[in-house]
């Protein structure tokens, strides 16, 4: 049962919903309103009297429309609701050609500028979104506007009616009273049913948003594995290739003072050795980056335990049952972990860390959590976009949570089947 205190609280703060749900979803009908009397103060008389009703009413729902829509989406997800997709149309880079012209994926314009303009408005209007808002806003205007909009109506009716001296006027004052209070802890949220209803994607929208992150992540991939295998070449070029080369010059002039210089020759073969152990070393270490031979050897959460022995922080890795998934994932949430607990000692100074890996048969979810400062940002190019990247391609998602003064606590789950 409710305290007293805790339901005043929870009515005051229905109360305050009520009222940011009729703000944001009332504008539209008001423009509606104001047109209708726009219309009927010109009278009848006027045979043009309904022209700029008409188009005020089409101008100001099409303006109001998108804004109503995102203010909605906010409200809900603030107030604990499901996360809905905007699913708006994006538009594509513009790109300058060699003729000096910009291409934006429609026409060719002078200056970047008139590009970006021109398909500004090409992608605003060709949207299939602004049907799903204009129906929105339509709906919300007979539902959750007029609902949320009771409990305020009601308080400044009663106002009006206990400041009069009339016994019934205050008796209505009354009644307005225990209407605004007792409705609004529910007024509010009528707004989460409707707005989940209508304004989720529609099938189309959702398939051509997910081609669309599906040739985001294909081009990530391919720059990602270009950057990746110039790498590699650049490691062999100036590391395992030169000591080789040192190496092979090395026993050739070894060969040539064998009979005329026996110590010279014995000093150029320990010369070699050591250079072919550091060759092997260094192959070694560039395998490693490649793809770690304990992750092959030993699985996923042996590898995490065999790279935490090598970090300045204590870490604890626990794991149920045994973690068996196909390779590119195993990969992909090794060095995702390695990443974390990275950041974790360079940039949040963190003494201790614990990774937890849980399988179930829909997927795989990997916990990771450091008594680090906090304050985790995800920056365009940095290592948390990266490895959101290298998850996106296996559709998993990325979870962050990080207040100032720590802990940092990140969730990784990837939708895949043991194997």
């Amino acid at each position: 049962m409710e305290k007293p205190g805790e339901w005043a609280a929870g009515a005051a703060t229905g109360f305050l919903r009520a009222c940011a749900v009729a703000a944001v979803t009332l504008p539209v009908p008001a423009v509606w309103a104001g047109a209708v009397l726009l219309g009927r103060s010109w009278g009848p008389a006027n045979p043009w009297s309904w022209l700029l009703p008409l188009v005020l009413v089409c101008v100001g729902t099409l303006g109001l429309s998108r804004p109503v829509c995102r203010a909605v989406r906010a409200l809900v997800a603030r107030w604990g609701g499901p996360s809905l997709p905007a699913g708006y149309r994006q538009a594509p880079p513009v790109s300058r050609m060699s003729t000096g012209f910009w291409w934006n994926g429609f026409t060719y314009e002078k200056t970047r500028r008139d590009a970006l303009m021109d398909q500004h408005w090409r992608v605003r209007w060709r949207d299939p979104a602004n049907l799903r808002d204009l129906r929105f806003v339509a709906v919300a205007a007979v539902t959750a506007g007029p609902v949320a909009a009771l409990p305020p109506a009601a308080l400044a009716a009663a106002v009006l009616g206990i400041v009069r001296p009339e016994t019934p006027a205050r008796l209505l004052g009354v009644l307005g009273v225990l209407l605004a209070v007792g409705g609004a802890p529910y007024a509010w949220r009528v707004l989460t049913p409707v707005a989940e209803r209508f304004l989720r994607p529609s099938r189309a929208m959702a398939l051509a948003q997910r081609v669309a992150e599906l040739t985001a992540q294909r081009a990530d991939a391919t720059v990602a594995q270009a950057a990746e295998i110039r790498r590699i070449e650049r490691d062999l070029h100036d590391g395992a290739q030169a000591r080789l080369v040192s190496l092979g010059l090395s026993l050739a002039t070894a060969q040539l003072l064998v009979e005329r210089d026996p110590e010279r020759a014995k000093a150029l073969m320990r010369d070699a050795q050591d250079g072919a152990k550091a060759s092997l070393a260094e192959l070694r270490d560039l395998i490693q980056g490649i793809s770690p031979p304990v992750l092959t050897e030993r699985g996923l959460v042996d590898a995490v335990r065999a790279l935490a022995l090598d970090l300045r922080l204590k870490v604890t890795v626990e794991a149920a049952d045994p973690v068996r998934v196909d390779a590119p994932i195993e990969a992909a949430v090794y060095f995702g972990v390695a990443e974390l607990l990275t950041n974790a000692v360079r940039h949040g100074g963190a003494t201790r860390a614990g990774v937890t890996f849980r399988q179930d048969g829909h997927g795989l979810v990997v916990e990771v959590e450091d008594d680090g400062s906090g304050g985790v940002r995800e920056r365009p190019g940095g290592g948390i976009a990266g490895l959101r990247r290298r998850l996106d391609a296996f559709d998993g998602s990325l979870d962050i949570t990080s207040p100032p003064g720590g802990p940092t606590h990140v969730r990784m789950t990837v939708p895949c089947e043991s194997s």
